[in-house]
C-alpha cells in the first residue's frame, strides 16, 4: 500500500485505535469514539479552517503520489494530525466526524456536503441500470431524474415487483428504501425488501434519516449501504448541511467500496466544509440524548392525539383534536406490523409524524396557531417544527402537516397542539355561523 496520500510523515504515525468493547453504548461512543484523534490538550476539539496543509520541510521526505492511492490505514479509522494535504481529500474536523459516525453506525462512513450529495455519490458508485424506489423525500427523486438523464437508467416502483421483472432489475441494480418514510413517518420491513433485492442480485440502499442510531440498524436486516441526511438528527441544531454514506461490512468488497467512493468524492467535490465538520462533532456529543428524547416525546404525543381520534381520550381537548384532525400517521400506530417493527426499531419509532387535517385551509392555518412549533421545513433539530407540507413538496395532499418533534417537555408540546386545534375549531364555528347569517 502507498503511504497515506504520499505524506511521508504518516508512515510512522499510525494512531492506535483502542478496542471499543461492545458494552460501550451509543451515548458513550458519541463522547469518546474520537479520542484516538486527540493530539492536543483541548477537551473541546478545535475548529481547523485551513484548506491546505504544509508538506514536510525535509526534501528527502517528499514522496509524490496519486490522489487515489489507497492510504495505509483501515477504512473509518483515525487519521494522524499531520496526514492532511488538501481539505477536499481529508480535513481534521470532517475526519473526526467520520470516525465518530463509524463507531455510532457500526460501519465505515463517508461524509458529504448534503444528504442529496450523498445520494448522488451512491448512485454514481453503484451505477445501476434499474432503480426501484418508493415514496419518500422528493429531493432524492430529483437527483434520480438527473442521473436518469445522464445514464438512461430505468426507474420502477419499489412496491411493484412485477415492474422489477419487466425492467430486468438484477445484478448490480439498486433497490432504494426510505424507512421511516418522509413525510408520514411510516416504517417498512427492511428484511423483506432485502430478501427480494438480493434474490435478484441487486443491492439494497436504505435512507435511514428518520431513524438514526440508536433507533434502527438497517445493516442488521440486510442493507448494503445506509445513507443519512446528517443535516437532520446528526446535526441536530438546524445549523449545518451534511450527508453520510455508511458501507456495510457484511459486503465482501466493503474495503474496495469505501476507497473507491473516497476517491470519487474527491473528484465529485461534494465534501463538507470545516465548520460543518466541527458542528457535527459538537452535535454527536448529545446525539443519543437528543434522539432518544425526541422519539419518546413523539410516541407520547402520537398516542395522545390518536387517543383523541379513537375515543380513549376524553374532554374538551379531545373534542378539539377530533374536530380538526382527520388522520395521524406514524410507525408507532402500525399495530399489525409490530411482529417485525419492534425488532427493527426496538428503541423507539422515530421523531416525525404527520397530521392530515379535515381540510386544506385548516392545514394551512394550524402552524400559525402554535407557539412552540416553528413553521419551517426540515426536521431533526432540538426545537419542534411543523410544516404545512405543501409549502415545499408538491407531491403530497394539501391537507397534510409534517411534525418534527424536539426535546421540549412533551406535555408542553401536547398543550400547544391542543390549543392550536381549539383555535381552528373556533374559527370554523365562526365561519359556519357567518354563512347562515
Amino acid at each position: 500500500m502507498a503511504q497515506a496520500n504520499g505524506n511521508p510523515n504518516t508512515a510512522d504515525l499510525k494512531i492506535p485505535n483502542p478496542p471499543q468493547p461492545p458494552q460501550y453504548s451509543a451515548a458513550t461512543l458519541g463522547v469518546h469514539a474520537d479520542d484516538p484523534m486527540n493530539s492536543y490538550t483541548d477537551v473541546a476539539p478545535a475548529l481547523h479552517v485551513s484548506s491546505t496543509f504544509r508538506y514536510p520541510h525535509d526534501p528527502d521526505q517528499l514522496r509524490p503520489t496519486d490522489d487515489l492511492d489507497v492510504p495505509d490505514r483501515q477504512p473509518g479509522t483515525a487519521i494522524a494530525a499531520d496526514a492532511h494535504i488538501y481539505s477536499r481529500l481529508t480535513a481534521p474536523n470532517s475526519s473526526r466526524l467520520e470516525l465518530l459516525l463509524t463507531s455510532l453506525i457500526g460501519a465505515p462512513c463517508l461524509t458529504y456536503s448534503s444528504g442529496l450529495a450523498a445520494f448522488h455519490a451512491l448512485l454514481v458508485y453503484v451505477n445501476p441500470k434499474v432503480v426501484a424506489i418508493g415514496a419518500g423525500y422528493h429531493g432524492c427523486h430529483g437527483v434520480l431524474e438527473i442521473f436518469k438523464k445522464l445514464t438512461n437508467c430505468k426507474i420502477v416502483d419499489l412496491f411493484n415487483e412485477k415492474s422489477w421483472h419487466e425492467a430486468g432489475l438484477g445484478q448490480g441494480d439498486m433497490v432504494h428504501l426510505e424507512t421511516p418514510v418522509n413525510p408520514t413517518g411510516k416504517a417498512f420491513n427492511i428484511q423483506y425488501i432485502a430478501e427480494q433485492a438480493h434474490r435478484r442480485g441487486a443491492v439494497l440502499t436504505i435512507d435511514a434519516t428518520f431513524a438514526p442510531p440508536p433507533l434502527q440498524d438497517p445493516f442488521k436486516w440486510g442493507a448494503d449501504y445506509v445513507m443519512h441526511s446528517g443535516t437532520k438528527y446528526i446535526g441536530g441544531h438546524s445549523d449545518m448541511l451534511c450527508g453520510v454514506i455508511a458501507i456495510g461490512k457484511n459486503r465482501e468488497s466493503w474495503e474496495k467500496d469505501y476507497w473507491t467512493m473516497f476517491g470519487e468524492r474527491l473528484h465529485l467535490g461534494a465534501v463538507m466544509g470545516s465548520m460543518e465538520g466541527w458542528l457535527g462533532v459538537r452535535s454527536l456529543r448529545t446525539f443519543d440524548l437528543r434522539v432518544t428524547r425526541q422519539s419518546q416525546n413523539t410516541d407520547k404525543l402520537v398516542a395522545f392525539l390518536n387517543g383523541c381520534l379513537t375515543g380513549s381520550e376524553k374532554g374538551e381537548a379531545a373534542e378539539a383534536v377530533k374536530g380538526t384532525v382527520a388522520k395521524i400517521e406514524h410507525a408507532s400506530l402500525q399495530t399489525s406490523d409490530m411482529d417485525w417493527l419492534k425488532k427493527q426499531m426496538p428503541n423507539g419509532f422515530g421523531p416525525v409524524f404527520s397530521l392530515s387535517m379535515k381540510d386544506a385551509s385548516q392545514a394551512r392555518r394550524l402552524p400559525s396557531k402554535l407557539s412552540l412549533f416553528h413553521h419551517a421545513t426540515s426536521l431533526g433539530g432540538v426545537e419542534s417544527l411543523i410544516e404545512w407540507r405543501r409549502m415545499s413538496d408538491n407531491t403530497v395532499e394539501d391537507t397534510l402537516c409534517r411534525v418534527s418533534v424536539g426535546v421540549e417537555a412533551w406535555e408542553d408540546l401536547r398543550d400547544d397542539l391542543v390549543h392550536g386545534c381549539k383555535e381552528l375549531a373556533k374559527e370554523t364555528e365562526l365561519n359556519v355561523a357567518s354563512t347562515y347569517q
